[in-house]
């Protein structure tokens, strides 16, 4: 048995004695978004004061409040009484206290640390729960935004932001958060991580907006297979992978992690942003995924099946709309194409976790890493063993 194998079962052994740490992690955040969200915004139950007190609330408060307080996607560990966090809504692990746990140990751990000698520092975890924090929120403000530019009326089953409270409040809100969220880190290094992700993310939609155009939709189409699918993974490295980099970039800065485990890291945060990407545009052709909303998700070439099917040297006529679509789905190699990525997404995510298993202080901390990534990770393993049995494989 490989190194990697014998702490991936270890790993699966521990993590019965760290999921109250990390419930307990995730239930200090929820406490501290709820104080977040309160220094925010007026309590609703109390009158407003003025015309302008009302009209602040209506404009900002409330949706500020939808936005931070709900959507709140795949849920990780439900509700337990007399768990941490107890019978209230679902908790969802944090990298970023994954990363704290990794480097500063867990609550009866000494000699654990990235040479502080175990010390679970008061002032580290401080600019920890607030880094965990600005991270949730600028994730909520993301979808906001993302969800405007996308067209998108639903997220996780709930009317999106924009459609609740319309496209100049929601546009408003999510910028207002991410100002609110940059100042809420405080520590200058992680604003500045902070900082980077907004670049990052603002960077690959605005690729991502491109690939809708007529000009960028020509030019893919003229390139070949390999630069096409360059172009998405770099897409998909902006947007996906910035959304698994951040908050794990941000615990980094926050805890001062100088060394090369900081690249090590990233690069599995990249590979893990290209499995979810793949995971995500292949449901689209799963009903078992992609639910009712089963190949409505097309958009020409910004999905990988499309990179991968549309090639320019075939006999193939000049197709939009529903004959792009048509010829897709009609395609010999679907089928086959669809295994074949989706075996790519298992690959990616494999040897992410095979890095992070690497720079993991204990068998527990790669535990702790497991509960949190495989949230949405065990989905993309279905989604590969569902595509094997449909095709008789």
């Amino acid at each position: 048995m490989g190194a990697t194998e014998k702490v991936a079962g270890a790993a699966g052994e521990a993590s019965d004695a760290v999921a109250g740490v990390v419930r307990s992690d995730a239930s200090l955040l929820e406490d501290d978004l709820a104080e977040f969200l309160a220094s925010l915004t007026a309590p609703a139950g109390v009158p407003a004061q003025s015309v302008y007190e009302a009209a602040l609330r209506r404009s900002l408060y409330e949706p500020v409040a939808d936005a931070v307080g709900s959507k709140v996607g795949q849920e990780a560990l439900p509700p337990t009484a007399g768990a941490p966090g107890g019978n209230r809504a679902p908790l969802r692990p944090s990298m970023v206290y994954w990363a704290y746990r990794n480097y500063r140990g867990f609550p009866d751990e000494t000699g654990i640390g990235n040479g502080t000698g175990g010390d679970v520092s008061s002032a580290d975890l401080a600019v920890v729960r607030r880094a965990a924090v600005a991270v949730r929120v600028m994730l909520k403000a993301f979808v906001a935004i993302d969800d405007i530019q996308d067209g998108s009326d639903v997220r996780y089953g709930e009317p999106a932001l924009h459609v609740t409270h319309g496209v100049p409040l929601a546009l408003n809100t999510g910028s207002w958060l991410i100002a609110a969220v940059l100042r809420h880190a405080a520590d200058p290094v992680v604003v500045d991580s902070l900082a980077r992700a907004v670049e990052s993310g603002f960077t690959g939609q605005a690729v991502d907006l491109s690939t809708h155009t007529p000009e960028t939709r020509a030019e893919l189409l003229a390139a070949p297979l390999e630069e096409r699918v360059a172009y998405w993974e770099s897409l998909a490295a902006l947007k996906t992978g910035t959304l698994f980099r951040m908050p794990l970039d941000s615990a980094l800065a926050a805890l001062r992690v100088v060394d090369d485990e900081q690249y090590t890291l990233d690069a599995a945060m990249r590979q893990l942003g290209l499995a979810s990407q793949l995971f995500n545009d292949l449901t689209d052709f799963v009903p078992q995924f992609g639910g009712g909303r089963i190949h409505e998700d097309y958009d020409g070439l910004s999905n990988r099946v499309f990179l991968e099917l549309l090639d320019p040297e075939s006999s193939r006529p000049a197709l939009s709309g529903e004959q792009l679509k048509s010829y897709v789905l009609g395609h010999p190699k679907l089928e086959p194409t669809l295994l074949s990525l989706a075996a790519e997404a298992v690959r990616l995510k494999r040897e992410a976790k095979e890095s992070v298993y690497r720079v993991c202080r204990s068998d527990r901390s790669a535990a702790y890493f497991d509960l949190t990534i495989e949230r949405k990770g065990h989905l993309i393993d279905r989604l590969h063993e569902t595509l094997l049995q449909r095709s008789g494989a």
